[in-house]
């Protein structure tokens, strides 16, 4: 696996493997890596004839108060499990590499950026589609891929690469959860022993909200049970059934649903998700 720091090394190697007819796959992430990010590179593997991942934490999609400064930083066992899984490139950029001086690229998200977790964290996805953008006109992927637990974001991102990425196809790979049904995460790691214990409520929850749905239970009293069940053992900050399409309201004529939920256990905020088929 070759390691980039700067653009113009990596360029240089992109631009050699393009010259000869191989196409390229491209994996962002801010580190920390598990079985989840891993399985966006075997799916990655499968598209493209090279996997270029980036390892950057991203300043610009972290709020005041949140948990930039203290984001896992495991650069060496991150190395270690991309060569197991035999990743062509890795690009660890610094912020000046990423934000030139003078750089500017405000793009505007719309309103699916400011629900949900936008709602939550103001600006948020504004960071998000700023840093995927620069680094889709950095690495120039054919395919990148994406995860489906952070549902809302991968939306935000197709509609971010349809406008300004047209050659970009946008992968979504499905959610990896650990044996007891906790979705996997970085940030998994912040939680205490009982916390982790408690933590798998959360998508059991969610569980129920589906399973009541498609006995045409009335969406309003699921959510209610689920706000109290939750609210038990988490901090809730919101928890929606919605058109897994547009992320608004279900109507008669939606086919795809999507149940999105973020709570905050001790200072831990995690989001979880159900995606499935209305029947």
């Amino acid at each position: 696996m070759q390691t980039f720091t700067t653009i113009h090394t990596l360029q240089a190697t992109l631009n050699d493997w393009r010259s000869k007819g191989l196409k390229i796959a491209f994996v962002p992430t801010m580190g920390g890596l598990h079985d989840g990010h891993l399985s966006l590179v075997e799916s990655a593997k499968q598209k493209a004839d090279k996997v270029v991942v980036s390892i950057f934490v991203n300043p610009t999609q972290f709020g005041k108060g949140e948990d930039f400064d203290k984001y896992p930083n495991t650069l060496k066992q991150d190395k270690s499990l991309l060569v197991q899984h035999q990743v062509d490139g890795l690009f660890t950029p610094d912020a000046e590499q990423i934000y030139p001086t003078g750089f500017d690229s405000d793009i505007e998200v719309g309103e699916i950026a400011n629900i949900l977790c936008g709602a939550s964290r103001p600006g948020h996805f504004q960071g998000v589609v700023q840093v995927v953008k620069r680094l889709f006109d950095i690495v120039k992927p054919n395919v990148a891929v994406f995860g489906q637990k952070d549902y809302q974001q991968l939306l935000i991102i197709q509609k971010m690469a349809m406008q300004f990425s047209p050659n970009v196809e946008i992968v979504s790979h499905p959610m990896l959860r650990e044996d007891d049904g906790l979705a996997m995460s970085t940030r998994n790691q912040y939680l205490s022993v009982d916390e982790r214990k408690t933590a798998p409520n959360l998508y059991k929850a969610l569980l129920q909200i589906k399973q009541g749905f498609l006995k045409n239970q009335s969406v309003d009293t699921l959510k209610k049970q689920a706000q109290e069940m939750l609210k038990q053992e988490f901090k809730l900050d919101y928890i929606e059934v919605l058109d897994a399409n547009t992320l608004k309201q279900i109507t008669d004529n939606t086919s795809k649903i999507a149940i999105l939920c973020a709570v905050f256990i001790g200072s831990t905020r995690l989001i979880d998700n159900i995606i499935f088929n209305k029947g």
